[in-house]
């Protein structure tokens, strides 16, 4: 007997049809494109932009660079500065991407990010781009004061070492030992701002009380080695980030360095 071809797995003349899910899957992916590039062009640019500026204002008169524990604090700074500039763009990220998941009764409907930010304001008053800007803030602090600080501290010692030069090849090294650095840093900080996020109510009461709280209970529950769980893969996607971001940065600050201030 023939085999038949069921309706789902293509049209009338037996060849694939793609179905509206997979159309909505690939096109919802984009929604939040707009307002996760501005997210980058405030809050990157203005972390690195920031650290690069008190990185060499506070560089001896010698070219001794500061200590390990002054760029922690700058990174702090950095990060903390660029968070609170880049939260807008969060929130309207937040919302486009979430938009798709809503009944559609309830979706916002924002058509990019600008539109969003306007909308916002405008039905939900200015300090709502704000909102949620105290804990982003807070992972910012510990995310950049690892990442920014490993970065310089590893290319100092690499180019100390007298196997390197200020080139691609020490950046890549450098970087991915901040991204490693990083890594360990920041997975705590997540876990914490995630199992906030999607909490429950039990008996009526929260799940969790604060941050404290969350760290004391996964650590008693799941062990102290599970605020790492899934330590490879997230290494795996913070890595070339921080690779690609440090090596262009470098490239960038060679570039401005040698045609505005070489004479």
């Amino acid at each position: 007997m023939a085999a038949t071809a069921s309706p789902g797995a293509g049209g009338m003349d037996g060849k694939p049809r793609t179905s509206p899910k997979s159309v909505k899957f690939l096109f919802g992916g984009l929604a939040g494109l707009s307002a996760g590039l501005l997210r980058q062009a405030t809050y990157t640019t203005t972390r690195l932009g920031i650290y690069t500026v008190l990185f060499e204002r506070l560089t001896g008169a010698d070219g001794t660079p500061p200590g390990f524990l002054l760029k922690a604090v700058i990174g702090m700074t950095a990060g903390a500065t660029g968070a609170f500039v880049g939260t807008p763009a969060e929130v309207a990220l937040i919302r486009m991407t979430a938009d798709g998941r809503l009944p559609a009764d309830q979706r916002r409907g924002y058509k990019n990010v600008f539109n969003a930010l306007v909308r916002i304001v405008r039905e939900e008053g200015v300090l709502t781009l704000w909102r949620g800007c105290v804990p982003t803030m807070a992972r910012a602090v510990v995310v950049n004061a690892a990442q920014l600080a490993s970065y310089s501290q590893s290319k100092q010692f690499l180019l100390d070492s007298g196997y390197f030069s200020d080139n691609i090849l020490c950046h890549f090294c450098a970087s991915m030992i901040s991204g490693l650095v990083t890594t360990a840093a920041s997975m705590p900080v997540d876990i914490v701002k995630t199992r906030i996020q999607n909490m429950r109510m039990i008996d009526g009461k929260p799940e969790y009380r604060n941050g404290l709280d969350v760290l004391v209970k996964v650590v008693r529950y799941e062990g102290f080695f599970s605020l790492w769980k899934g330590f490879t893969p997230y290494y795996a996607r913070l890595g070339p980030h921080t690779v690609l971001t440090f090596i262009f940065l470098e490239q960038m600050n060679k570039a401005y360095k040698r045609l505005f201030l070489s004479g």
